[in-house]
């Protein structure tokens, strides 16, 4: 273990992102998931809430937390009826490896570099404790790809979810909930993103989204005109400073060299994935 600057997290973060990411977007998950006969959004909650079983509505909704909690519920437990877990896992496993050939090439995948990012990554994911992380210890045991390429792809997944079980402690040490959330997120001027886009892709109404801005208001976290108060602002740079904390352990793990490494390895590849077009839309839509 190594002193490691948290800003490695967010680094790490925006690389690998991509290069997970595309699962949520591809037809092939589509297609794959429709063959199981889930359907639409459906396949997006099943597939990645999947490596915890066959839990219910409820523990969907809450360890996603920034979803409407209808649009779950019109998903699950249904997919559960139409196929398993296990046949959800196995059909994303296989969407992500055509996904990742597709976006970035055989030849990029089978290379000594990929493999020795499968490595570091691995290293990095079995120094990650699970207790509290319900999303991350789901998939964390599962069992490892044999090829380079997937195996980097499910660590990905692995670091991924467990800095996003960490952004949902963080979020509710702060007493943000998950419509709340998507609200402080369209607020902030750092990284944009339209109110509109965020209200829709999670299935949350105008008057949900309205009563979660009034709360955040009556609370001086947001002016009258939806912009971030000086107290909004802190409170949204202390859960993205949390999350970041949080989420070190596999790159402490690896010290700022593997970290690096591995950043300068994936980068390309998801850097492909990017300029094809493929990420963009709602997850599993």
């Amino acid at each position: 273990m190594t002193s490691v600057d948290p800003v490695v997290a967010r680094k790490m973060w925006r690389t690998l992102e991509p290069y997970h990411g595309l699962v949520y977007f591809t037809p092939h998950a589509t297609a794959a998931y429709a063959d199981l006969g889930v359907t639409g959004r459906a396949g997006y909650f099943a597939s990645r809430a999947a490596p915890m079983g066959r839990v219910s509505a409820g523990v969907v909704i809450a360890t996603f937390y920034n979803f409407a909690p209808y649009l779950v519920r019109q998903g699950i437990p249904a997919a559960w009826e139409a196929t398993t877990p296990t046949a959800l896992v196995a059909a994303r496993l296989e969407a992500a490896d055509r996904a990742l050939h597709d976006a970035v090439g055989a030849d990029a995948l089978a290379t000594d570099e990929v493999a020795e990012a499968a490595a570091l990554v691995r290293r990095a994911c079995e120094a990650c404790p699970p207790e509290g992380r319900p999303l991350f210890a789901g998939h964390a045991d599962l069992p490892w790809p044999d090829r380079p390429h997937l195996a980097l792809w499910h660590g990905a997944t692995l670091v991924r979810e467990f800095r996003g079980d960490g952004h949902v402690a963080a979020l509710v040490s702060e007493g943000i909930d998950g419509c709340e959330a998507l609200v402080t997120h369209a607020a902030d001027p750092v990284a944009p993103v339209p109110a509109e886009v965020l209200r829709r892709t999670r299935g949350w109404d105008e008057p949900a989204w309205a009563d979660a801005s009034e709360r955040l208001r009556s609370r001086g976290l947001l002016d009258a005109a939806g912009a971030l108060t000086p107290a909004g602002a802190e409170v949204r740079a202390r859960v993205e400073r949390i999350t970041d904390e949080r989420a070190m352990a596999p790159w402490r793990t690896l010290g700022e060299d593997g970290a690096a490494r591995l950043r300068a390895i994936v980068r390309p590849l998801s850097k492909a994935i990017v300029a094809g077009g493929l990420l963009g839309g709602p997850p599993g839509g």
